[in-house]
């Protein structure tokens, strides 16, 4: 089974993945942002970002993910450039890691879903939201950035279709969100 938890930076998509593994072993959580760190150092894709962007992107011999995010997030074409040099190498891994765990409940965490191949065949899609006053609170504290850089990633976030899911979590309280992601569980999880 793949599930798929979409939301928006600060709406709590990671505290919804720990909430589900907490209920069971079978869980796996994939972070994507996770593999998209680990895969913007592999060599052939270091070397394409360097193409693209330049070596303003690099720090001691690795991308800068604060240099690169500032250069794409105010800028959609620079955004596709980015997204078209590391996908095929964050698909790559994300397929292996569902292949070597088709016997558990894979948690795939994103923003970006809805635009992948991921989306299309879940067997469950969860977008997660709370208000924006709480995202940007959590954003902020979590990822020690200003409220400008919040805001900047905002207006740069995909937007999300709320007919598109199965299920809209809305994160204001933990202990909602756990009676939730139970109800979830128990409905359309063991019992499918």
């Amino acid at each position: 089974m793949i599930i798929c938890l979409v939301g928006k930076s600060g709406s709590g998509k990671s505290t919804v993945a720990n909430l589900f593994c907490n209920l069971s072993t079978s869980f796996l959580h994939i972070d994507i942002d996770l593999i998209s760190h680990k895969v913007i150092n592999e060599e052939e894709v270091s070397h394409h970002l360097l193409k693209a962007f330049g070596n303003t992107i690099f720090k001691d011999g690795k991308v800068n993910r604060k240099a690169l995010s500032t250069i794409v997030f105010h800028d959609k074409k620079k955004m596709k450039i980015l997204e078209d040099i590391t996908w095929s190498a964050m698909e790559k891994e994300i397929d292996s890691m569902i292949q070597s765990h088709l016997d558990k409940i894979i948690l795939l965490d994103w923003q970006l879903l809805p635009k992948t191949k991921y989306f299309d065949i879940a067997d469950r899609r969860i977008l997660v939201d709370a208000p924006l006053e709480v995202r940007k609170k959590r954003a902020i504290s979590r990822d020690s950035i200003s409220e400008e850089k919040f805001l900047e990633r905002e207006k740069a976030s995909l937007n999300l279709e709320k007919y598109s899911f199965d299920d809209i979590l809305i994160n204001t309280t933990k202990e909602e969100l756990q009676k939730e992601v139970y109800r979830i569980y128990e409905e359309s999880i063991i019992h499918r």
